[in-house]
């Protein structure tokens, strides 16, 4: 899609070409400081959220047959810069996002953190306005074919298996795993720490297990930035 024009691009998010929250959200930090405008850095913020939340909902219901560990790799391969910024390109972000003129210069636009960061931005202009509802569906509608690829290659391995097979591959070592239990007796929990590489990674479970299968979809994460 491309898209040369705000209105076209307000029209295709389902906001008004005057709204003050998306002139908000497409104003990056560079422009914001050249020309003394409030920049879209508050609004990634939540935008960081709805989309988290958006996708989480949608892995939960669509894909009953993952466990949680497989779930929150499934969220780590859809939810992350690259996947995002490719989010940003298929409704052209780019082309309407104000930027500062070294930024232009630099050919910042094809940047895959200020494009991700954008995109969140304008979700969150999308929840404040429309609500939670709207920006989710909103959310689904571009990161479609995104989740489908991502769920796709998420196999049936659990995260330790598959953090294992990375580090084989890259020639790491078997992760290592080291766990303690903290709190009560009667409300205990488990504290992981895996070490592969220079990744150090921990998670928390209510059982050894989870917290390594946390710990190991932490380190994955890691892999993936």
């Amino acid at each position: 899609m491309v898209i040369t024009d705000l209105a076209s691009f307000a029209a295709r998010v389902g906001l008004d070409a005057d709204s003050a929250l998306l002139s908000q959200a497409l104003t990056h930090s560079s422009y914001a400081t050249e020309h003394d405008l409030v920049s879209n850095e508050r609004l990634e913020f939540v935008g960081d959220a709805v989309v988290g939340l958006a996708v989480a909902d949608h892995v939960v219901a669509s894909y009953p047959a993952l466990n949680e560990g497989q779930a929150s790799v499934l969220r780590s391969r859809v939810i992350n810069e690259n996947a995002l910024a490719d989010a940003a390109r298929l409704v052209d972000v780019g082309s309407v996002l104000r930027v500062g003129k070294g930024v232009l210069k630099e050919n910042g636009l094809e940047r895959p953190s200020l494009l991700a960061d954008a995109f969140e931005a304008v979700v969150a202009a999308i929840y404040l306005e429309k609500g939670f509802a709207v920006a989710k569906a909103f959310v689904l509608e571009v990161l479609a074919e995104i989740i489908v690829v991502a769920a796709q290659s998420t196999s049936t391995l659990d995260p330790k298996t598959r953090l294992q097979q990375w580090a084989g591959f890259a020639g790491l070592g078997a992760p290592q795993y080291e766990v303690h239990a903290q709190g009560s007796a009667t409300d205990a929990s488990f504290v992981a720490t895996v070490r592969v590489g220079s990744i150090v990674a921990t998670g928390i479970g209510r059982s050894k297990k989870r917290a390594e299968a946390a710990a190991a979809v932490a380190a994955w994460e890691e892999t993936r930035a």
